[in-house]
């Protein structure tokens, strides 16, 4: 997949949720008082968060939400979802609206939902032992290291493995995580568990990118840890990389734009 842009890859949920927040509105409407005035429990941010989630549940039962909490906007809280988009409920339960959320700063603007992703992906990221990775290493020093969720019949993860070399002679080190887009028992789920389970596992995944045909072998593997982890912090297609501060980059980057992206000048 092709670097692309945020907002094309959200369009599909954001039109759902624009749904939601129409049934919401009505919905509300019909439990207010004859003064129109909200019903919503009384009661601290803990008793508005279970009112929250208690009519999304109601309205929006297959919703992946994983954590409602108040939000920076006073009056306002983020439903997490699994994937990490945020919406923003007001505390009354009465709207809601799909989309960052923004802090006019100093000098620019601050997105405050994107830090609330980075933050969880960072945790979640740290959960992930080294040597659940193939890790392509510099002979030299390590200026930099990229974490990348790939698959190996994903072209535009092959034509990134190809670029492996040129970001290790930068100091690059490259740490892959398996993500087989076709979902867990596919076809290309057991070529990425054989290439976790080989002898030796760097050499493995380099050949099947090239497109050859491997022996199958199983094992104790992460591969579907892998699968999971990166459907919690974004990955929506391959390659994802997800740098050192937690950025996540949706597609490919040449060796020389991803030195670049890490502050390392190019050779």
């Amino acid at each position: 997949m092709k670097n692309s842009s945020a907002i094309s890859r959200c369009a599909g949920l954001a039109f759902g949720v624009l749904a939601l927040g129409m049934v919401g509105v009505a919905h509300s409407a019909a439990g207010a008082d004859g003064a129109g005035r909200s019903l919503g429990a009384p009661g601290g941010p803990g008793a508005d968060a279970s009112l929250i989630m208690q009519r999304l549940r109601e309205l929006r039962p297959d919703l992946p939400i994983e954590e409602v909490r108040p939000a920076p906007m006073p009056g306002m809280f983020g439903v997490e979802l699994a994937g990490g988009q945020i919406l923003y409920v007001t505390a009354d339960a009465r709207y809601l609206f799909a989309g960052d959320l923004y802090e006019l700063g100093d000098t620019d603007l601050i997105n405050l939902a994107e830090q609330q992703r980075i933050a969880k992906r960072l945790e979640l990221m740290a959960t992930v032992a080294m040597d659940e990775q193939l890790v392509f290493s510099p002979q030299g020093v390590t200026r930099a290291s990229i974490s990348v969720f790939t698959d190996v019949d994903c072209g535009y993860c092959r034509k990134l493995h190809l670029e492996v070399p040129q970001m290790n002679a930068m100091g690059i080190e490259v740490r892959y995580l398996a993500y087989p887009r076709a979902g867990i028992g596919s076809e290309s789920y057991d070529k990425i568990v054989t290439a976790w389970c080989s002898d030796d596992r760097n050499e493995a995944l380099t050949r099947l990118k090239r497109g050859e045909e491997l022996a199958a072998v199983t094992c104790d593997n992460p591969v579907a840890r892998h699968y999971q982890l990166g459907r919690s912090v974004g990955v929506t297609g391959t390659p994802a990389i997800v740098l050192p501060d937690g950025q996540l980059l949706p597609g490919y980057l040449s060796a020389d734009e991803l030195a670049r992206t890490l502050g390392i000048e190019p050779s």
